[in-house]
């Protein structure tokens, strides 16, 4: 299920740190993004309750998510790679996770443990100290 964010997200820019040289000074490259998810109407109130618990760590108090980029010398770059990554992690917060399946251990595999273990004790009662009374 893919779910398009794009028209929701608010840019802001700023002047960019990095590579650029004088470009960096006057132009303001770096694009910030935010999105608020609890205003959207492109997801259900399920889906962001997801959003909420499993981008908790990136959504500010204000409920927005909030993604930057100043990778790129160019902001038209910069944007692209912001809508990129928030259209990503959203994306990625909504897939459904498998369940795992419980298996049983195989016959092989049951034999190597007890090789081990058997070695293992061989192992330990070799280094014991030998008791000439015995």
């Amino acid at each position: 299920m893919k779910i398009v964010i794009t028209p929701e997200i608010q840019f802001q820019t700023a002047r960019s740190g990095g590579k650029g040289g004088q470009n960096v000074n006057k132009v303001e490259t770096m694009v910030e993004g935010r999105w608020h998810v609890d205003t959207s109407a492109r997801v259900t109130p399920e889906q962001k309750a997801l959003i909420h618990q499993r981008l908790a760590n990136r959504i500010h108090r204000d409920g927005c998510l909030l993604v930057k980029s100043q990778a790129a010398r160019s902001q038209w770059m910069n944007k692209q790679e912001v809508i990129e990554k928030m259209n990503r992690m959203v994306a990625k917060a909504l897939l459904q996770q498998a369940s795992r399946k419980a298996t049983q251990p195989t016959a092989a595999s049951r034999e190597k443990r007890l090789e081990t273990k058997k070695r293992t004790a061989l192992n330990k009662v070799l280094r014991k100290k030998i008791n000439r009374d015995e």
